[in-house]
């Protein structure tokens, strides 16, 4: 299974970017998984930044990026987004997308032991 991270970039305060992240493997039904988007600061830990059910039809945010960021899914493309409105320098990070262990199930939540795969990453950089 391969997950893979695009879009990241350079971009000022309060523009926006929006991540792509596409999945591939034979055995790797995208359709079946939740996704989520973490991120990791300079000198910080990873972090949840926002997920997505299987179906598309329900997100979960963390508070700092809510009314900001917005999660969604392409089924047909094998692919997960997340559109980045209002950037703030605070949120320049590595930021990677991961499917979590368990197939279908509600909103897939934030604890990083929950995921199984993991994409390679793209940094976003916000200049102030």
């Amino acid at each position: 299974v391969q997950l893979q991270a695009s879009g990241g970039g350079l971009v000022q305060a309060g523009g926006s970017l929006r991540l792509s992240c596409t999945a591939s493997g034979r055995t790797f039904s995208f359709s079946n998984y939740g996704m989520a988007w973490f991120r990791q600061a300079p000198g910080k830990e990873r972090e949840f930044v926002a997920a997505i059910r299987w179906n598309g039809f329900n997100t979960y945010y963390a508070d700092a990026v809510k009314g900001r960021f917005t999660i969604s899914r392409d089924n047909a493309k094998n692919t997960v987004y997340l559109q980045m409105n209002g950037l703030k320098p605070e949120d320049t990070a590595v930021y990677y997308c991961a499917a979590p262990y368990v197939q279908y199930g509600g909103v897939p939540g934030g604890r990083e032991n929950d995921y199984s795969y993991w994409g390679q990453g793209t940094l976003v950089t916000v200049s102030s």
